[in-house]
Formats: C-alpha cells, sequence, structure tokens
C-alpha cells in the first residue's frame, strides 16, 4: 500500500508539472502568435524576435513555434482575434495587483478574473485604480555579475536608467519602456551576453505583510492568477525587490 500511495503521489505531481508546462507553452505560443501579425520575420520583426526568444528558453519546440508564427503572419486564423488587456486590482492587505492577458474574449476572461479576485480575498478595480503604482519599463538581463566601471560607460551612453545584481548571479538592466530594443541591442554590441529581455511592470512603492497566513493568502492569489489560460504576467507591489543603483 506505501508502494501504491507513492505512486500515486507521484502521478499526482507529474499531472500538476506538466499542466503547468502545458499552459506555459499555450501562453508563449499566443505571445508569438500576435507579434507575428506584424511580420513573420524576427529579424525585422523585434517584439517576434524577443517572444521567439522567451519561448526557446522555457523548452517551447520548434514545430509550436512555427505553427504560432504561421496563425499569426496569415496562414492561419487561429489567434487573429486575441487581444492584450489589462486588468487592475487590489489582494488582501490592499496591495496592487496588475494582470496582463492575451484574450479572445473579454467577458470570459474577466469573468475568470473577478473570480479569482474574489476567492482569494481580493478586489477586481476599475482600469488605473493601480497601474500609477507602477513603471513599465524595459529590462535586459546580462549573464554575470558585471564590472561595474565599463558597465556604467555603456549604459549612460545607452541612456539606460540602472541597473541591479541579481541573486541568481545574472545582473538586470532597465530603462524606459520604448528603449528595449535599443538597450537589448546595445549591450550586446558592446560584447555583454544577453540573456533575455522583456517589458515589465515594476512596483514603484513596496507593501509588506506581516501576518503570514495573509501573506499566504497573497501569494494563493497570484498563483491562481498566474493559471488563467489567457494570462501572461502578474505584477504586485508585495514581493521584496533589491535595491537599484541609479545613473547620475
Amino acid at each position: 500500500m506505501a508502494g501504491h500511495s507513492k505512486w500515486s503521489q507521484i502521478k499526482r505531481t507529474k499531472a500538476v508539472v506538466d499542466g503547468k508546462r502545458g499552459a506555459l507553452f499555450t501562453r508563449l505560443g499566443r505571445e508569438i502568435t500576435v507579434a507575428a501579425r506584424n511580420g513573420s520575420d524576427p529579424n525585422g520583426n523585434f517584439q517576434l524576435r524577443t517572444a521567439i526568444t522567451k519561448a526557446r528558453s522555457a523548452g517551447l519546440p520548434a514545430g509550436n513555434i512555427e505553427r504560432a508564427i504561421a496563425k499569426g503572419s496569415g496562414l492561419g486564423e487561429a489567434g487573429s482575434s486575441l487581444e492584450l488587456v489589462r486588468y487592475e486590482g487590489y489582494g488582501p492587505e490592499g496591495i496592487a495587483v496588475l494582470v496582463e492577458a492575451l484574450s479572445d474574449n473579454r467577458n470570459r476572461t474577466a469573468a475568470e478574473m473577478r473570480l479569482a479576485f474574489s476567492k482569494h480575498g481580493g478586489k477586481l478595480g476599475e482600469t488605473g485604480c493601480v497601474s500609477y503604482l507602477f513603471q513599465h519599463r524595459s529590462e535586459v538581463r546580462l549573464e554575470g555579475h558585471c564590472e561595474e566601471e565599463p558597465l556604467l560607460e555603456n549604459l549612460l551612453e545607452l541612456d539606460a536608467e540602472g541597473y541591479v545584481l541579481l541573486s541568481d548571479g545574472s545582473t538586470m538592466v532597465h530603462g524606459g519602456y520604448e528603449a528595449l530594443e535599443q538597450l537589448q541591442q546595445g549591450l550586446h554590441d558592446h560584447g555583454w551576453t544577453v540573456l533575455d529581455w522583456e517589458h515589465c511592470w515594476h512596483p514603484l512603492a513596496l507593501v509588506e505583510i506581516h501576518d503570514p497566513q495573509l501573506a499566504e493568502t497573497c501569494q494563493r492569489l497570484q498563483e491562481a492568477l498566474e493559471s488563467l489560460d489567457d494570462v501572461c504576467s502578474v505584477s504586485t507591489n508585495l514581493v521584496p525587490i533589491k535595491e537599484t543603483i541609479k545613473l547620475e
């Protein structure tokens, strides 16, 4: 019986992992499909190149990438009605939550979003209710903890806003929303090893919750939102981040 119980637990764990992986692949495929609307050649379409790089890093098979490009570039119809939608709301203790989704049915996505918020002590709000608490910016991650002097010299040239050394041993450079392509290409041209790049919502002020149960509820809310098929990203002002080094 003990062996049977262990095997059942392994199967359940594998099912959860496979489910999350499948959901991730679906989202990445959608991002590629939407990006491919502006052209199927990644060399001339920075948005598509970004989506493909992200997908490859996550292990999305080449066949899936090719099909997603075909759908978005006019060789298929699926994905033609997808649109990027932003949802804003509050979690426990009033934490700010900002969600981006690719949806082909706003009513369905909004209903799923509202349910996830309400089941985990939160509330879906109106557009603009929390977005002012975030900065929509570009982030480029470099390999290793980069040497400060040459990095600063390059960042000043590229009009970057700052950088931070991350706990995983990499370096995150950030700049204005419109600067993503310039930062990514400029850092690459200067010889830095670029790992990935993206647009993100960065919290301007942080909320700390000391009650362990409330903190866990906030975590469950974020996980519930991230598990929704249409969701691309979830940002909050709860998670602590390292101090950013500002450029003079």
